[in-house]
Order: C-alpha cells, then sequence, then structure tokens
C-alpha cells in the first residue's frame, strides 16, 4: 500500500468532506481515505498497481473541488 496527502481547496462544510470522501472511496484500489475540513488535506491509502495518484487528483476534480 502507498499513501498519499492531496491538498485541497475549496472545502467548506462536512457535507464537502463527504464528498470528497465518497469520491475516493469509490475508486478501486483505494483503501482508506481521511479527508481533513480545517487541514484542508486528505491522506489517502491505496494500491499503487491498480490506481494512480492521478486517478485521485481526477475524482476529487469530478467531485468538483481543486486539488492544490
Amino acid at each position: 500500500m502507498q499513501k498519499t496527502k492531496l491538498k485541497i481547496g475549496g472545502m467548506s462544510c462536512q457535507h464537502c468532506v463527504k464528498t470528497v470522501t465518497d469520491a475516493l472511496t469509490e475508486l478501486e484500489g483505494v483503501q482508506r481515505a481521511k479527508v481533513n475540513l480545517r487541514k484542508g488535506e486528505a491522506i489517502v491509502r491505496f494500491n499503487a498497481l491498480r490506481i494512480t495518484s492521478t486517478d485521485l487528483r481526477d475524482a476529487i476534480t469530478e467531485a468538483g473541488f481543486k486539488v492544490l
């Protein structure tokens, strides 16, 4: 498993946190996603053989948020 930290812009409430968490955890290969509103970041554990960090960034962008 690989772990990455992604800075996320545009989150303003717990609904945003849930939206980003759901977008990440729905991806095949993501084991865990912990999204922190106050820090504006997500820490994601994923299987690098099944998914890339670009896929993670794309999922966040498609959910309506910016990866900084």
